[in-house]
């Protein structure tokens, strides 16, 4: 596995080694050690799968506030996704900043996510299938968002979200003195 440096401070994108003989291919998806070599430090407590049926589903932007220790590995196993990763730790040089890659299977690509950054995502395709691997449970009373098209954090999605939930769409803005 390569582990790359990104923009945004404590995110970093994953290429695997890929072994292809005639029956296919072979990588690995995770190696704690491979990460921490890189300076991250990543143990998996839970496991998540998001199974997107239409293409433009947006889901986000999502993140878990302290204490909680939310960091994230993502894989876009079907489809394609366009995903986003803002950084909403007040005290990182990169606050407030996004970056954005579209993924899918065949790029063999996850992303690192540093605990304390939202993400969202659009789906590019029908039936995406998105594994995260996360770094901490769930936390109920840490959960929090905001809305998919803040100005202010001035994501320019490559579609126009077709699915959106209730709840993602009812979120209010980030507000950068409390997020």
């Amino acid at each position: 596995m390569e582990v790359l440096t990104t923009a945004l401070a404590g995110v970093h994108l994953v290429r695997p080694v890929v072994y292809a003989d005639q029956r296919g291919e072979f990588w690995r998806s995770f190696c704690r050690d491979t990460l921490a070599e890189s300076g991250l430090e990543f143990e998996v407590l839970q496991s998540n799968i998001s199974i997107n049926r239409s293409r433009h589903t947006l889901r986000g932007f999502h993140f878990q506030r302290p204490p909680s220790t939310e960091q994230k590995i993502l894989t876009v196993v079907a489809g394609a996704a366009y995903v986003v990763i803002v950084d909403v730790r007040p005290d990182s040089p990169t606050f407030l900043d996004h970056i954005a890659e579209s993924i899918e299977p065949g790029d063999r690509r996850s992303v690192v996510i540093a605990a304390g950054c939202a993400t969202g995502f659009l789906t590019l395709a029908d039936d995406t299938l998105v594994h995260y691997q996360m770094g901490d449970v769930y936390r109920p009373e840490s959960y929090a968002g905001f809305r998919y098209d803040d100005l202010a954090v001035g994501v320019d999605w490559p579609a126009k979200p077709a699915v959106i939930s209730d709840r993602d769409a009812s979120f209010p803005p980030l507000d950068p003195a409390s997020p």
